[in-house]
């Protein structure tokens, strides 16, 4: 592995020419992503160290499988489609270094290696799955054209990945309405993607609408997602971002600061049970006691319909040094007893909506989840505006007046 400080070399300036011609209508913004997560170069898997962020940009580059592998473990790359993307990129790195006889022996055990890095992540074992289909289907061809269609593959996820994600933005984004304050927690954005996002992809979708919003993000203890990258992020776009302790969630709420609340998930049960970020069941709490709508973004590679319901979501327990320090620094004292769940699981009837790139999932969950995974939307999740029935069922944002001043 070898790192690169600074901006990516992929980066490019665009040049604006202008011409006198007839006006016409503004077209929507489209605000590109200033972020590359990960990117397939020479042969190699390039990765921003999401760990040193906001201090430093620092671009990790891998040249086999076990480094991707250890990469995703230690996160360095993070967020359920990122690290997906990330598996797929990490087998077809190993399939370059393999000849045929070790793939035949070492393929499975390979992906078994992935599969161990990431438990909560359902789109590592979509991932991973995609990647072994491909190789079953060729593995009669020749060498060089087996690595070439498993390269293919695990390019075609990360560019797949940010398809899905803007088409998942623009059904979310109608659900936005203009000048609205939207809270979200931990980081579901550019960094958690291959370079879009799905909670904050909503958010800048609602941008490139011309809506105008504000957004309060969360630290998100311990690991710190929201202050780290969730920030930067929005920063880098020029939205409007405030900064807040997860115990201030309540406060913000009850004070009518937030006007909706958009998450990301790592797996979402086929009855509507989230997996995300340890933290968000308290957020989706708080927000049914304010009457808020709470509304996540789920890519459909991240809904598990082979899982009844959120109780048998592997929970990841993490090294309690996340909890203990901040990054080198001793906060308790030596020897305490940790707990450091990665995830917690928001049920299905605290969760307003549910946003793919299908469209908009809505209770009964166990029924819409399902069509909008094999791509075919009923009537009732077509439409990404809310009805005159459904407004009177889902919680509304508080009136403006009782919002703080701005």
């Amino acid at each position: 592995m070898s790192c690169v400080h600074g901006p990516s070399p992929c980066y490019s300036t665009a040049t604006l020419t202008v011409t006198l011609r007839k006006t016409k209508p503004p077209k929507p913004r489209q605000r590109r992503a200033r972020v590359r997560t990960i990117e397939w170069t020479k042969g190699r898997v390039v990765m921003i160290d999401q760990r040193v962020l906001p201090a430093r940009e620092v671009y990790r580059v891998y040249s086999n499988y076990r480094e991707v592998a250890r990469a995703i473990k230690e996160m360095v790359i993070r967020g359920a489609p990122a690290i997906g993307v990330a598996a797929a990129m990490g087998i077809a790195l190993g399939v370059r270094s393999m000849k045929r006889d070790e793939l035949k022996r070492d393929f499975d055990r390979m992906c078994r290696h992935f599969a161990a890095t990431r438990p909560t992540a359902i789109n590592l074992f979509w991932a991973i799955e995609r990647m072994r289909r491909v190789y079953r289907e060729n593995q009669t061809r020749d060498i060089e054209t087996l690595r070439l269609v498993l390269e293919r593959e695990a390019r075609a996820i990360h560019e797949e990945d940010i398809s899905i994600n803007r088409a998942l933005g623009a059904h979310g984004q109608a659900l936005i309405p203009d000048r609205s304050t939207i809270l979200t927690h931990c980081n579901a954005g550019a960094l958690a993607t291959a370079g879009y996002g799905t909670a904050l992809g909503v958010i800048r979708a609602v941008g490139e609408a011309r809506k105008h919003v504000e957004v309060f993000c969360t630290e998100t203890r311990p690991y710190l997602q929201g202050a780290r990258l969730t920030a930067w992020e929005l920063k880098k776009d020029h939205i409007p971002t405030t900064l807040i302790t997860d115990s201030m969630v309540g406060h913000m709420m009850k004070s009518g600061a937030i006007d909706c609340v958009v998450v990301g998930t790592d797996r979402t049960a086929a009855n509507g049970d989230v997996a995300n970020k340890i933290g968000t069941y308290t957020v989706a709490v708080l927000a049914q006691r304010h009457g808020i709508p709470f509304y996540v973004a789920a890519p459909t590679s991240s809904i598990d319909l082979n899982c009844a319901r959120g109780d048998k979501i592997p929970i990841e327990e993490r090294d309690p040094r996340e909890v203990s320090h901040i990054f080198e620094h001793q906060i308790a004292p030596t020897g305490i007893k940790i707990e450091n769940p990665a995830f917690d699981v928001t049920p299905h009837d605290l969760v307003t909506a549910i946003i793919t790139e299908h469209g908009v999932a809505r209770a009964p969950y166990g029924r819409s989840l399902p069509r909008l995974v094999r791509g075919t939307p009923s009537r009732a999740t077509k439409t990404t505006g809310t009805t005159r029935a459904r407004a009177k069922r889902e919680p509304t944002p508080r009136k403006k007046a009782t919002r703080r001043a701005r």
